[in-house]
């Protein structure tokens, strides 16, 4: 019989990109809030390293029969995988940095210039450019063009937009080597370096298995299960796609606080909310013909 675990990673994996993307979504913003009640106590980088390192353990513990079976990434391949493990960690140090400074669906609308910037750049089509722009004018809607006089908070989330837009660039490029989650799972552990460094005066965290088990649970949340759930999705549809479903982001951000943080959207923000969500349907489907994505067997 059919282990029924796989059956069930069988038909997430066979769900269309949307559905999946929102999945993975949702538990990035989970974790966020997790790590957001816990700033008080742990601090932004701290919580970022150790969100890092435990997702990095969670997926290379998934991945290592497949790695040793079909070895280690070298040379160029390992090179990419570094870069994209440095950038994702950076994402998440800059992301928290700046969210203990922003409201979170706030930080999370003005992020998403990086991803914009990406599918801008990858346009051709009138109808993609109707639906870059409605997804942008969205989310200059959400963001409420404000900074709350936080320069500091504005100067991290640009510098988690820049990190973000490179993610995605350097996550297909990961993807299409079709590792699995291995190679998230390795530059995920050559990011925690790079980030270790900005997390020294504050060991707060170590101390107590409670906010270990935290910081490890938003790691499983955002990294191991949302970026993972990335990794599916940019094996299966062009960058420039994946980019404009990034937009359903703040979308979910809005309805994760409602439900958790009771921030009831106003009806600007259900406007922003509606623009966006034009921008995804307008979207032009475009499916990668199975021959360029390489299958085991």
């Amino acid at each position: 019989m059919t282990n029924p675990l796989r059956r069930a990673g069988r038909g997430l994996v066979g769900a269309p990109p949307e559905a999946l993307f929102l999945v993975g979504a949702a538990s990035q913003y989970l974790g966020a809030i997790i790590a957001v009640s816990i700033f008080d106590e742990v601090g932004p980088a701290p919580a970022a390293l150790v969100r890092v390192v435990s997702a990095s353990l969670i997926l290379l513990a998934v991945s290592m029969p497949r790695l040793l079976r079909d070895g280690f990434p070298r040379g160029r391949e390992l090179a990419v995988i570094g870069a994209f493990g440095v950038v994702t960690a950076m994402m998440n140090l800059t992301f928290y940095l700046a969210i203990a400074r922003l409201d979170l669906g706030k930080g999370v609308a003005i992020e998403f210039i990086g991803p914009i910037a990406v599918a801008a750049a990858r346009t051709r089509t009138t109808r993609n450019v109707v639906a870059v722009g409605a997804a942008a004018l969205g989310v200059v809607v959400l963001s409420g063009l404000e900074i709350d006089d936080e320069p500091l908070g504005v100067l991290f989330i640009f510098l988690a937009a820049a990190c973000w837009a490179t993610y995605i660039v350097l996550g297909s490029l990961v993807a299409r080597r079709d590792r699995g989650v291995a190679g998230l799972g390795i530059g995920l552990a050559v990011g925690a370096v790079a980030i270790a460094p900005f997390s020294l005066g504050n060991t707060a965290v170590f101390g107590s298995l409670r906010l270990l088990a935290l910081c490890a649970l938003v790691g499983l949340l955002s990294n191991a299960i949302g970026y993972g759930i990335d990794q599916t999705t940019l094996r299966r549809i062009p960058v420039r796609r994946f980019s404009v479903l990034l937009a359903l982001l703040p979308v979910t951000a809005t309805v994760m606080g409602a439900l958790f943080l009771a921030q009831t959207p106003t009806v600007a923000e259900m406007f922003g909310i509606a623009l966006v969500l034009v921008g995804v349907v307008v979207q032009e489907r475009e499916t990668i013909a199975t021959s360029t994505v390489p299958r085991r067997r």
